[in-house]
């Protein structure tokens, strides 16, 4: 399977640019998910991959054929792709073979029986076999979204887009969905880009993510990567929850906020640089000792007072009010350590918790 690669792409409409200067490249075999919020610049993103849209600038390159440029694109159907959609797209007066097989049609040197063999085939894969006469409108969410996969599929793509096809379902389905969708891509091994606002979908199913914002990648790297190491405030709030404290740098690798100090992961910033700093809520550890006050001492030990506890079944979710300075942490917590608005509690944070980022607030 070929690669993509997107080179400094840009799209207009009007004055707002939805795509700018955008660059990626996704290695062949691969799953790499477009991850942003509404108006980022994903779906127009996978539309110009497509070749539904025509680039203001830059080019789309699969292996060594150049599909795009300002000068010439290379029609849809001549592109050696499939794509799924948000609606799935399936043809309401076709059975689930007919719509499966609807791509095979244009395919020559097929013969109707290699056809209806491929279709049965694929149809087992997506474990749908028995489901050949029915109608689109005789099936749940999921199975509706198997037909679609399964129609993308059988045409044998060199490269799959997906345009946020779990959506549509309920939570639960999206969550099994999410996992079947990655079984298929394990499987097939096809060059995928799949889009999506969903976090969590994006980390289960992708093999690296791509964040967006404002038509740009801002950062791109695998789940673990992203969650451990964002570079900015955006991608840190993004992808999973963090708690971001603002302040200047006093020393290459401690930050400052009024009377709180923090020891941060990486030295190098210039004392008088302002700063941001990514926490994650697991990351800080609750110190309380039974019938006597927190006792905290060392490197980024701070008190505290709680605010709020909210109970969310597997842990409790504190909102900490630190005594050094006007910053309130989140602070999740096991459920072994229930705690009162009003009580006091220490706090241990490990330096290398602490992720400087690269833009601070002004």
């Amino acid at each position: 399977m070929p690669g993509v690669s997107l080179k400094a792409l840009t799209r207009r409409y009007g004055e707002v640019a939805a795509v700018q200067d955008l660059s990626l490249d996704v290695k062949p075999g691969e799953l790499v998910a477009l991850l942003g919020p509404s108006g980022c610049g994903k779906t127009t993103t996978l539309r110009l991959i497509a070749g539904f849209l025509t680039p203001e600038a830059g080019e789309i390159w699969v292996g060594d054929r150049c599909l795009s440029s300002p000068g010439a694109v290379v029609p849809p159907e001549r592109r050696r792709m499939a794509m799924i959609f948000q609606s799935y797209a399936l043809w309401p007066h076709m059975t689930v073979a007919q719509n499966v097989t609807y791509g095979l049609r244009f395919k020559r040197g097929l013969s109707r029986a290699e056809r209806e063999q491929r279709v049965r085939a694929m149809l087992r894969v997506v474990q749908l076999a028995g489901y050949e006469a029915r109608y689109p409108g005789e099936l749940s969410g999921g199975q509706q979204q198997r037909v679609a996969v399964a129609r993308a599929l059988v045409v044998e793509p060199e490269i799959l887009l997906l345009d946020e096809p779990l959506s549509n379902l309920d939570a639960n389905l999206r969550e099994e969905m999410r996992f079947e969708i990655r079984r298929l891509h394990e499987a097939f091994g096809i060059t995928t880009l799949y889009v999506t606002h969903d976090q969590a979908e994006a980390m289960v199913i992708s093999d690296r993510i791509a964040v967006l914002q404002q038509g740009r990648v801002l950062q791109v790297g695998t789940a673990d990567e992203l969650f451990q190491e964002p570079r900015t405030r955006f991608v840190a709030e993004f992808i999973g929850k963090t708690n971001l404290v603002d302040g200047v740098a006093v020393a290459p690798d401690t930050v400052a906020r009024g009377d709180l100090r923090l020891r941060v992961a990486s030295a190098g910033r210039e004392p008088g640089a302002r700063v941001a700093v990514s926490i994650r809520p697991h990351q800080i550890e609750l110190v309380v000792p039974p019938g006597q006050g927190p006792d905290v001492s060392g490197t980024n030990a701070l008190r505290g007072t709680v605010k709020r506890a909210s109970f969310l079944g597997d842990s409790v979710d504190y909102e900490v009010q630190v005594a050094e300075g006007d910053v309130v942490l989140r602070v999740a917590a096991p459920t072994s350590q229930r705690l009162r608005a009003g009580e006091s509690v220490g706090l241990r944070i490990d330096p290398a918790a602490c992720v400087p980022l690269a833009d601070a607030a002004a």
